[in-house]
């Protein structure tokens, strides 16, 4: 067999042939696509396109030996591919049909093929002995742009700030002292204090700007810094500011709030106890109201009812302390009193005892401390009395008379803080994938050939399925978490326990995958990603304990869950469990209707890329789990079971739904946003992103979906050949992608990356 069998229309298709057919994927929506092409190519004859036809029987694919004759006329042709082409593909089947015939033209329907079936230059790399020249990314979508859809309406604030981390003392290197390293991290926070960003979130009669938004995307940008500065810096402004601001009332403000914002007056949250870690309301220090003097007296009963593990406490002058207040002899719940912890010249004031936690797997920048209070008294005036106060007799009011609903509204003041601590975790997430992938689209190794250059890192099949998944999970959680940030602040939604719901579930699955994150990324990096000067080291230990702080995630995954089983309506306390069960019955009698068995078995790519198929498998399995969750507490319930042993008895169960309800609720997020996405390019390529986060998703939950018949195990696979086939769609794009975070070129000083 030799070239003179084809004519030179019929060469041009050779290359993609080759390829569609070396791919298990040819579903029937692709022949198709390829079947049109060919009947609308005016350069074919009516043998080309019989013979062309002819090789896409399904049924009857093209021998080996056609293969090999192929791949023979490719290689024989000395053509290089060129990946940085805007086509590619059909640029290379020109050059190859045009060794063998002269001045062969550009065709446009092997370009729609390409289009179409999205077949990418690397798809090239294990099927051709064809040297190809390769540059790092595709010049077809704008990094620039990128981030200004990430920025948004914050763009002005977050470029400003970008501008301010350029200053000297923002300069990222190793610091192993704490006392050194802590007041290095002092110094920044009172530098962005005094550029105004510590009161940015406050109200303009305190020096702020009431954009509370605007600073949960400074939050992510100074991760980049040092996660130290980000946590220190939210521990003074959000944690201890935020609950002055939030808790307290104007004589609390008018006192506070500026010198807070300024870092003049440092301040430090004091809610978690040795003893109570997740259990805020099962704290034991105590705020015993004196009627006589008028003081509320601040004491820690037993050794371990000290506060722990408190961010800024050694260099701190003043503590929110939260307490059982005690009035009359009653306890009032829970409550917040600012407390004084030192003088002017920083000595520890009478009764206050503070111990240094000392060095931690990371955020060693952060001054951690245990305090311990002996009798200390303060006046009533310091109980910030914004949800409950103590009136001029003595006597205990608040207008939420319901004591759990008192309580759920003052933590959820603060989810805030949650949403920051995503953005942290994000922020490094986005950080480590940067360095990861600019330093596989360096590094090279491997080769079958000794003649042509070694592969990079990034063209291999293993390496996009490990790292491009998360990328697109990091642009799903940051359009998400600014979603959740807009709703807190709006103010048109007093209640936010729906809010406190859904935030609880997305910090924990996006600090989680935060985590998991930079850790692919230090395997994918070698013996690099584990030098400290890399950074990767570092954003490891700082961003592990976002896991369990700001809440435990397995305990904030159940309270999630709680909010889907009570539709936001009950209060998530033992008390309320039964309220859980009844606004349920109605819904109990309800079957899930049964999967059409078309359904399951459909894996054409269209239906698959379909955001209508991924809402609907998301759907699915929060309302299955929400159901088959209830009959199991409903049953154990009937069995006399207390309401409170029956949901330890489904606890998995229950933090398996609250995952669930928040993939769903992420993607759907993203879904909204692409579609206010104007550039139909720019839109094609999140909606691209978007896709690859669902089946990834589905892919990850695979194991249930099969056990519930809503997969078949035909779909199952043809879902993770489409995570593969997106994941090398996606490589050219990289590169902008990660670009597209946004992380400023001087705060990129990982050494990998240039």
């Amino acid at each position: 067999m030799t070239k003179e069998n084809y004519t030179a229309q019929v060469l041009q298709y050779i290359p993609v042939f080759y390829i569609i057919w070396s791919d298990d994927l040819l579903s029937a929506s692709e022949i198709n696509v390829v079947d049109n092409a060919i009947s609308e190519d005016s350069t074919l004859s009516n043998d080309d396109k019989k013979q062309l036809k002819g090789w896409m029987n399904v049924k009857n694919p093209p021998k080996n030996e056609l293969f090999k004759f192929w791949k023979q006329l490719i290689i024989n042709s000395n053509v290089k591919l060129v990946e940085h082409e805007t086509y590619p593909l059909t640029a290379f089947s020109q050059k190859v049909a045009s060794h063998y015939h002269n001045n062969i033209l550009f065709n446009d329907q092997i370009k729609k093929i390409e289009i179409n079936l999205g077949i990418q230059p690397n798809h090239y790399n294990h099927l051709f002995e064809v040297h190809i020249d390769l540059e790092k990314k595709s010049s077809q979508y704008s990094a620039q742009a990128i981030d200004s859809i990430l920025k948004g309406e914050h763009a002005k604030v977050i470029d400003s700030f970008r501008s301010v981390l350029n200053d000297p003392i923002f300069s990222w290197e190793v610091r192993r002292n704490k006392e050194e390293f802590r007041n290095h991290v002092l110094k920044q926070v009172e530098f962005l204090a005094d550029k105004g960003y510590g009161a940015m979130a406050y109200p303009n009669d305190y020096g702020g700007t009431n954009d509370m938004e605007g600073y949960a995307t400074i939050f992510e940008n100074m991760m980049w810094v040092d996660g130290s500065l980000a946590i220190k810096f939210g521990v003074q402004f959000g944690l201890f500011g935020g609950s002055i601001q939030k808790l307290g009332t104007k004589k609390h403000h008018d006192h506070y709030l500026t010198a807070t914002g300024k870092a003049e007056l440092l301040g430090c949250f004091a809610m978690t106890e040795t003893g109570h870690g997740s259990n805020v309301r099962g704290i034991k220090t105590t705020a015993t109201y004196n009627k006589k003097t008028e003081t509320i007296v601040i004491h820690t009963p037993g050794k371990n009812d000290n506060k722990e593990y408190i961010g800024n406490a050694i260099h701190s002058k003043m503590a929110s302390v939260f307490a059982q207040l005690i009035i009359n002899g009653k306890n009032e719940g829970v409550h917040a009193i600012l407390v004084p912890l030192r003088n002017e010249q920083h000595e520890l004031l009478p009764g206050i005892k503070v111990e240094d936690n000392g060095y931690k797997l990371g955020l060693n920048g952060v001054d951690n401390g245990k305090i311990w209070f002996n009798q200390v008294e303060v006046p009533k005036e310091n109980l910030l009395n914004k949800y409950g106060t103590i009136l001029g007799n003595g006597e205990y009011y608040s207008e939420i008379k319901n004591p759990n609903k008192r309580f759920f509204t003052m933590l959820g003041t603060l989810v805030g803080g949650r949403i920051c601590v995503a953005r942290a975790g994000l922020g490094g997430a986005k950080y480590a994938l940067t360095v990861a992938i600019k330093h596989a689209l360096k590094r090279r190794q491997f080769n079958d050939s000794v003649k042509i250059q070694e592969d990079l890192l990034m063209d291999y099949p293993s390496h996009q399925l490990r790292l491009t998944p998360l990328v697109a999970s990091a642009y799903v959680y940051h359009v998400t978490l600014d979603k959740m940030m807009a709703l807190y602040c709006d103010e048109t939604l007093p209640d936010k326990r729906q809010i406190e719901t859904q935030v609880a579930g997305l910090k924990s699955i996006i600090t989680w995958y935060a985590n998991d994150t930079i850790q692919e990324c230090r395997e994918a990096c070698g013996g690099k990603g584990y030098l400290l000067e890399n950074r990767i080291a570092d954003l490891k230990g700082d961003v592990d304990i976002f896991t369990t702080f700001e809440g435990d995630n397995n305990v904030l995954l159940q309270l999630a869950a709680k909010g889907v089983l009570s539709d936001f309506k009950a209060e998530f306390n033992s008390a309320g469990f039964s309220t859980v069960l009844k606004l349920l019955s109605s819904q109990l009698s309800d079957k899930l209707s049964t999967i059409n068995p078309l359904y399951t078995n459909k894996t054409d790519k269209d239906h698959l890329y379909n955001p209508k198929f991924h809402i609907h498998a998301f759907e699915h399995r929060t309302k299955r789990l929400t159901y088959t969750i209830a009959m199991r507490i409903r049953g154990y319930i009937k069995k006399g079971i207390p309401s409170y042993q029956a949901f330890l008895k489904v606890q998995t169960h229950l933090m398996t739904l609250g995952k669930a309800y928040s993939a769903e609720l992420a993607y759907k997020s993203f879904i909204a946003h692409t579609n206010t996405i104007t550039d139909p390019e720019y839109k094609e390529l999140f909606e691209k992103l978007g896709t690859l986060y669902a089946l990834q998703e589905i892919r990850k939950d695979a194991s249930w979906y099969l056990e519930q018949g809503y997969i078949s195990g035909t779909k199952s696979k043809a879902i993770r050949q489409r995570v593969e086939r997106l994941c090398t769609e996606l490589r050219p794009h990289l590169d902008s992608l990660v670009d597209g975070f946004g992380i400023p070129d001087h705060l990129m000083t990982a050494p990998i990356t240039n």
